[in-house]
């Protein structure tokens, strides 16, 4: 039976790193307050266990009452239900006291974009690369960042406007989130990887996707990806203008072989990205596309959040226990390089902003901002059956929602 692919899967190469005297002792209080049985979680016995045994970072929520098991050295990720009198309620938590991955925007300006090559690929970069130039994150920025999420945060998504491989402190940036636990994965174009770069990856990044850009330095980087070692996925944006390539390449398996995942993200009209390239729920090649990501392939298949919808809707062999949707003020967050945090990256009107400094991360997932995107999910589609696993879709996008429900409603 398939099982989806989250869009950042980490994978540690790096050497195993001892846990401090004040780690052990929280690790410690987290076993005596829930005891060591209690992800039941929906694996069997025999799955629980193996898995329990191997994940190495462990997260407790003493606020929502639930626990997180994060492998750094493969990137699986289990969380368990909410935890009452020590047993696992097989309820869902909506959310963390804390993100458990941040996407942070390192870049303010893209080499790429500048090209023109994003727009000739029939790509809408929705954070305008093309035609913005702003400074990338200073070390310092990135530096606080990292320093508030260990121990509490698993990875860090980077990422922004332009290839954080050409950010002029790429390996600084992945060294800083090494030294504070953290496991760093990042999307690329490829344009301006080179061997070096990718020997740099394989020493600090879980793992690397390269954009499907259907071009000859799409592939040259990731073979240069898989030649240094580094897990390798593609992200692949689906639109009007690209379902019917990716349906072709599904049913023939052809994606460049060694590739880990190929990971489907849903084009989005924000930035440069267009309403006419968004795919209407009802154009029967969604659900053609979705028959070939319910099947087996020789290599992994995954998609964002935002296609939850519509593996719920046309998929009948993906583990309902694999869909996590959207995450956005739940489980994650992103921080541009303005330092502004928002509940999503794709919120480019800033309608859910918060400014850092002074302001903490803490302080911004907690906000009224942020509060209030997560009550429009919390409202929707209250008459729906299949509520509690899409939540109602993007908050942000109701077009790009693959439900036609009569019951789907949300609170604008």
């Amino acid at each position: 039976m398939p099982q989806l692919v989250h869009a950042y899967q980490g994978e540690d190469n790096a050497a195993e790193k001892g846990l401090g005297q004040e780690q052990h002792r929280e690790e410690r209080r987290h076993e005596e307050q829930y005891g060591r049985t209690l992800i039941e979680n929906k694996c069997c016995n025999e799955e629980r266990k193996r898995d329990d045994k191997q994940m190495k970072c462990k997260i407790t929520d003493p606020k929502y009452h639930f626990i997180t098991l994060f492998d750094d050295e493969t990137g699986v990720y289990v969380r368990s239900g909410i935890i009452e009198n020590g047993r696992d309620t097989g309820a869902d938590p909506f959310m963390a006291s804390f993100p458990h991955l941040i996407d942070v925007g390192v870049m303010g300006h893209c080499i790429h974009g500048k090209t023109g090559l994003c727009r000739k690929a029939g790509i809408g970069c929705y954070q305008n690369g093309a035609v913005t130039e702003k400074p990338n994150m200073t070390i310092d920025d990135f530096r606080w960042i990292a320093e508030q999420c260990r121990g509490r945060t698993n990875q860090l998504a980077l990422g922004g406007r332009g290839d954080p491989d050409q950010h002029e402190h790429f390996e600084e940036l992945l060294q800083i989130c090494r030294e504070n636990g953290l496991v760093p994965n990042f999307t690329t174009s490829g344009y301006g990887l080179t061997p070096e770069l990718a020997a740099v990856c394989r020493k600090y990044c879980g793992a690397v996707a390269v954009s499907w850009y259907r071009s000859t330095y799409t592939h040259n980087a990731i073979r240069m990806l898989l030649d240094a070692g580094v897990k390798t996925n593609i992200h692949y944006v689906l639109g009007q203008n690209s379902i019917d390539e990716a349906i072709e390449r599904l049913e023939r398996d052809d994606f460049p072989k060694g590739v880990n995942a190929v990971i489907f993200l849903l084009h989005k009209p924000a930035g440069q990205g267009t309403r006419e390239n968004v795919l209407a729920p009802e154009d029967p090649r969604v659900k053609r596309f979705f028959a070939q990501v319910d099947r087996d392939h020789s290599f992994r298949v995954g998609m964002d959040s935002c296609n939850v919808p519509g593996a719920i809707r046309f998929c009948r062999n993906i583990l309902p226990q694999s869909l996590d949707t959207c995450e956005g003020g739940r489980f994650s967050c992103y921080i541009g390089a303005d330092m502004v945090m928002s509940t999503c990256s794709f919120d480019r009107k800033g309608r859910y902003g918060v400014a850092l400094r002074p302001c903490i991360i803490e302080d911004a997932w907690n906000s009224e901002a942020f509060e209030h995107f997560r009550n429009r999910m919390r409202s929707a589609c209250p008459d729906c059956k299949k509520r509690e696993l899409c939540l109602g879709g993007c908050p942000l996008m109701p077009e790009i929602v693959f439900c036609s429900s009569e019951h789907r409603k949300m609170d604008l």
